[in-house]
């Protein structure tokens, strides 16, 4: 039987309902009012929103004090400013009228920012009349459901919600698309040391490396731990392998004196050589020929003695 093709009538059909489903997390702040629907402005509002993009100034906006976003990517928005210097911007901004004729942004600043550096005068931008609190809170939501975010500005804005809004982590979940153990382990984040949190912000730790390290009891013990895990580079699924080290040491060093009684002799004697010559602890992994040799130090001297020892620097 043929397969007949959709209209061009249901794909626009099924765009729409895909835009809909997108932008379900800022129309869910907004309850109540039917989608496009204008609010009526209260007296001495500069502007009425209509649901249609307006060209705005660009100097007419004033940036969001509730932005979650703490860095702006120079590079990204390079690449967007030439984008919108080419072709335009495709998606509007989202701003609220001021008493003052002025605009605020709720969502777009990227776009914004990115029009400025394309040299443009003005921006497509949906106006909406919201409170204060509407326009804070649909910032914050916006903003969670992007990618682009780091762990710790998503931490940060989810506990804004908690604390501004009185949200549970459930509804957290809700308004942006995420699981509720998602939202429960970016706030764990901020159980961790200042100084680890900055490591974290600045992409030196990933969010898999920060969560592994809460499990240790005392912000000491994670300070020392995360300085370990920065100065060897470790993976993900290492730091996990050191933290239940740490948790657990008598059972670790089981594990390792059982591994020691099946590890070939020769290769044992090899490992022992490299740590006698070395000064450091030496792991040997064979199978069969292939492997790698692991040096732990402990410190810049360690490292420089390393150096010093392999290429004679």
């Amino acid at each position: 039987m043929p397969v007949t093709p959709p209209t061009p009538v249901a794909e626009a059909e099924k765009d729409a309902n895909k835009r809909r489903a997108l932008g379900t997390g800022l129309e869910s702040l907004l309850p109540g009012r039917p989608a496009g629907a204008p609010v009526r402005p209260t007296a001495g509002e500069p502007a009425q929103e209509t649901g249609k993009p307006r060209e705005i100034p660009v100097g007419q906006i004033d940036r969001n004090p509730y932005q979650t976003r703490s860095k702006v990517d120079p590079a990204q928005l390079e690449d967007l400013s030439r984008s919108i210097a080419a072709t335009g911007v495709v998606q509007p901004i989202l701003v609220r009228p001021l008493a003052n004729g002025r605009f605020q942004l709720i969502a777009g600043e990227r776009r914004w920012l990115a029009s400025q550096k394309a040299g443009k005068t003005t921006v497509p931008a949906i106006v909406r009349q919201v409170s204060d609190v509407q326009a804070m809170e649909m910032t914050i939501v916006e903003n969670l459901q992007r990618a682009d975010l780091n762990a710790m500005e998503q931490a940060r804005a989810y506990e804004r919600l908690g604390r501004e809004f009185q949200m549970t982590q459930e509804q957290m979940a809700q308004r942006t698309g995420k699981e509720r153990a998602t939202v429960a382990n970016f706030l764990r984040l901020l159980k961790l040391p200042s100084e680890v949190q900055g490591r974290v912000e600045s992409g030196v730790l990933s969010f898999g490396h920060a969560r592994t390290l809460l499990a240790l009891e005392t912000p000491e013990a994670i300070l020392k731990a995360a300085a370990k895990v920065t100065a060897l580079s470790m993976s993900v699924r290492q730091t996990e392998t050191y933290v239940q080290g740490l948790l657990n040491p008598e059972k670790q060093k089981a594990e390792a004196a059982s591994k020691k009684k099946l590890q070939d002799p020769n290769v044992r004697e090899a490992e022992e050589r490299l740590q006698r010559a070395l000064g450091l602890k030496v792991h040997v992994e064979d199978k069969r020929g292939n492997g790698r040799v692991v040096i732990e130090y402990s410190g810049l001297e360690d490292f420089d003695a390393l150096m010093t020892a392999i290429v004679g620097e």
